[in-house]
């Protein structure tokens, strides 16, 4: 972990030691947890937890908890607990425990009642609407004083089913005068009859929130540091108590700041509303902030890390640009992704060159500066293809460079006919205008280019704003291109850089079609330059 601690630092270009103001991290007893709920798909906030979870176990020599909270069947679906344990394992973490919440469900339920016998909790039978707005005012409940057998009573309704006990919830008796709005008696069970749970199935008809379930569970199972968003500090008292009332060690809170990016939509309702209205192509579209998305977008796992693990532990948010993440992505790529060709195909101009070979092949390094790569082959001939905005700037008589092959003398500038002479003994490049090219043969393959703009207008979208307003229904862009023959043998995930076009990820591999739906595909990769057009 030292050594990654040095890389992150080489990365973000930083001198910074390691070092964080949490007590009892001692080596070989730290524990840590992450427990995220399968009620959606992990975003590039999750994954700042997951992974500073993860640093601090492996750092310490210690133990990572990976903790489904299915404590709400109502919003637990088994497609999302799949994706999530997928998605971790795409960014490197792997737990040294895999459970659930619902493993301590007996437990959860003795410790109800313990809290209601100890006059630290109570049933209450407030409908939902009228307890939010006595909570608002900070009033108490009528039945915050009835006899603990009253609500021992109601809590067996509750655990039955029954009419009675669905009308009825479990509340923790703390301080309803609190200017804390997380310690006016918070709820600790509630009922839930019409939905299943994905594992226990209909054995249990209610349910530990997670305000209860997190802490205890917690405490319980050894965790000794709870690092979690500073967003919920507030809760961190609400967290002690339950603690104490319960008789149980303390976890260290240990907070650190919320992950925000400028145009990004990081709240799961808005973003459905994305994919209903299929503005996107689903939850691993490259322009949503999931951790599906940004790795499709060309996202490197070892940027992210770097990137998030920069950040250190200030709580206070603040609004970020994206071009800072897919600068430190770029020090990652381009000392490793290989160099290939594409000219537009729409405007592209032929150019005749005489003296060059009618036909020829080369193996060549596929990166200049790291031979490690490998090579591959350039295929050369006396016609060439050139970007027309090229083709337009030449005039004749001027000597150009075609990249990486020679010098030719622009004879006619006819885009119809545009002529050129090879030059194969004028080896100065120093001072010539460099061509993009390639060479008008058979094996030349035609690509689509994606470019993603944001999906929203708006640089921080507000909770009270509709997304509709604000969505940007333009944010995909296409373009068909020639490409290297090369460029057959990529596999989806590959990471490349287009010669002045910038950096590409392999979204579809070659299928041998010009067909729309079955062309290779690649998606641009911002390098940390083009996000300050937005």
């Amino acid at each position: 972990a030292g050594g990654e601690w040095a890389d992150v630092m080489t990365l973000v270009k930083s001198q910074g030691s390691f070092s964080v103001p949490f007590p009892g991290l001692e080596r070989g007893k730290v524990v840590t947890r992450f427990p995220p709920e399968a009620s959606g798909f992990m975003h590039i906030g999750h994954a700042k937890a997951a992974m500073i979870n993860d640093f601090f176990a492996r750092y310490y020599d210690g133990k990572l908890i990976i903790r489904f909270d299915d404590t709400n069947p109502t919003k637990e679906r088994e497609e999302f607990e799949v994706a999530i344990v997928s998605d971790l394992a795409r960014i490197g973490i792997k737990g040294d425990v895999l459970e659930y919440t619902s493993d301590y469900f007996p437990q959860l339920f003795d410790i109800g009642e313990l809290l209601i016998n100890e006059g630290k909790a109570y049933a209450d039978l407030t409908p939902v609407d009228r307890m939010r707005e006595m909570r608002m005012k900070r009033e108490e409940s009528e039945y915050r004083s009835q006899p603990v057998l009253e609500s021992l009573r109601l809590f067996e309704e509750m655990k039955k089913g029954s009419e009675e006990g669905q009308k009825c919830c479990i509340r923790a008796k703390i301080d309803m005068k609190s200017n804390n709005g997380s310690l006016r008696d918070p709820i600790l069970f509630r009922c839930n009859v019409d939905t299943p749970h994905a594992r226990t199935g209909t054995k249990y008809k209610c349910y530990p929130t997670y305000d209860l379930a997190c802490p205890v569970v917690d405490s319980m199972e050894g965790v000794t540091h709870a690092f979690r968003s500073s967003e919920y500090s507030d809760r961190e008292p609400q967290y002690y108590w339950m603690c104490d009332a319960v008789g149980l060690r303390r976890p260290f809170m240990c907070n650190f700041s919320r992950l925000n990016f400028m145009f990004t939509v990081m709240s799961k309702r808005k973003l459905q509303w994305f994919v209903d209205q299929k503005i996107v192509n689903g939850w691993d579209d490259p322009r949503f902030p999931t951790v599906q998305g940004v790795l499709r977008r060309g996202m490197t796992v070892r940027a992210l890390r770097a990137f998030i693990l920069s950040q250190g532990f200030s709580v206070n948010s603040t609004l970020m640009e994206w071009d800072k993440i897919w600068a430190v992505n770029k020090r990652v790529i381009d000392p490793i992704a290989p160099r290939h060709t594409a000219v537009a195909k729409s405007s592209a101009v032929t150019m005749t060159v005489a003296g060059a070979p009618k036909r020829d092949a080369r193996a060549v390094p596929k990166h200049k500066k790291n031979p490690d790569i490998g090579t591959k082959t350039v295929l050369y001939a006396d016609e060439v293809l050139l970007e027309a905005e090229d083709a337009a700037s030449l005039k004749e008589g001027e000597i150009v460079t075609l990249m990486d092959w020679g010098n030719v003398k622009i004879d006619s500038v006819d885009v119809n006919a545009m002529r050129g002479t090879f030059l194969p003994d004028n080896t100065d490049f120093k001072k010539s205008t460099k061509l993009t090219w390639l060479a008008k043969v058979p094996e030349v393959i035609t690509v689509k280019l994606i470019e993603y703009d944001h999906i929203i207008t708006k640089p921080k979208i507000e909770e009270e704003d509709n997304v509709e307003d604000v969505a940007n229904r333009d944010s995909e862009h296409f373009q068909e291109c020639f490409g290297d023959v090369n460029l057959k043998l990529l596999k989806v995930g590959d990471i490349i850089q287009f010669e002045r076009r910038g950096y590409y990820i392999c979204d579809k591999m070659f299928m041998d079609s010009d067909a729309p739906e079955k062309m290779m595909t690649l998606i641009n990769i911002p390098d940390g330059k083009q996000a300050k057009k937005k």
